[in-house]
């Protein structure tokens, strides 16, 4: 896999197909790039996905620097001299949104899967219960408590599996991490890149699909909601059985869905 400095971060990423790749894939918080394997498998297509910074294999997040804004500026490295499609998950689907609002003549098309754009639901009953629900996580946080953070997190956001059905090194890995969800504060409840404001969403040309698991917290609906409303281009799919993860536990159905997506664009 390769790695070198990206953006100004060092940058692990790998590469599925042998020709130069067309889709850019985005992961989601406290993954890293191998998390599309299923995905890539299914799409057929070259692809190219980098860990985030933080994760994986790349470098660690910068001091006094806004997360979003790092992983934007190793994102657009990788975008090609012809317009590339771009694929993101959760937070990873934040930083797609936001790529392809800051270079649309770059993105060809664009998926976001599960975006945790929590902002775009405020006001929603979704977004007081999301907070309400929430509030342990963000004490235990605050309390350093980031064994508990993690535990928490992953009973929120997980893909079913449980924290006592999880080997010590995963949960290891996540309590490690969860430092950087925080981090992502700013970008995901504030909306520092004022991706919601007036007339932005409303500008886009570019196909947009937007893809849910009927069983993901009812925030993400709410948020995809306000996405569908308000970006002209937008398709929608939502997959039977299936939690926030939906790269990880319905590989096959997200590619499935996404090469008809591309098929009929």
């Amino acid at each position: 896999m390769p790695f070198e400095l990206r953006g100004g971060t060092q940058t692990n990423w790998r590469v599925w197909g042998e020709s130069a790749p067309d889709t850019l894939l985005l992961h989601c918080s406290l993954g890293h790039s191998g998390a599309w394997k299923g995905v890539a498998a299914g799409l057929d297509r070259p692809c190219v996905a980098f860990d985030l910074p933080g994760h994986g294999r790349s470098g660690p997040l910068q001091d006094g620097v806004d997360f979003q804004q790092q992983c934007l500026d190793v994102a657009q490295t990788f975008l090609g001299k012809t317009p590339m499609d771009v694929i993101g998950h959760s937070f990873g689907a934040t930083v797609a949104l936001r790529l392809a609002m800051e270079h649309p003549e770059a993105v060809r098309r664009l998926v976001l899967i599960e975006p945790v754009l929590l902002c775009a639901a405020q006001g929603s009953p979704e977004f007081k219960t999301y907070f309400q629900d929430f509030a342990p996580f963000m004490a235990a946080i605050e309390a350093q408590d980031m064994c508990r953070a993690a535990e928490l997190f992953a009973g929120f956001w997980s893909d079913g599996q449980s924290w006592d059905e999880m080997s010590e090194a995963q949960q290891q890995g996540m309590a490690s991490l969860i430092h950087v969800i925080p981090r992502e504060d700013p970008a995901i409840f504030e909306d520092n890149a004022a991706i919601l404001r007036d007339g932005w969403l409303e500008s886009t040309k570019m196909p947009v699909f937007l893809i849910e698991g009927t069983l993901s917290p009812p925030i993400i609906g709410a948020v995809q909601d306000r996405l569908e409303a308000r970006m002209p281009n937008t398709q929608r799919a939502r997959i039977e059985g299936a939690g926030h993860m939906t790269p990880l536990t319905h590989p096959a159905e997200v590619a499935g869905l996404i090469t008809a997506f591309f098929d009929a664009t």
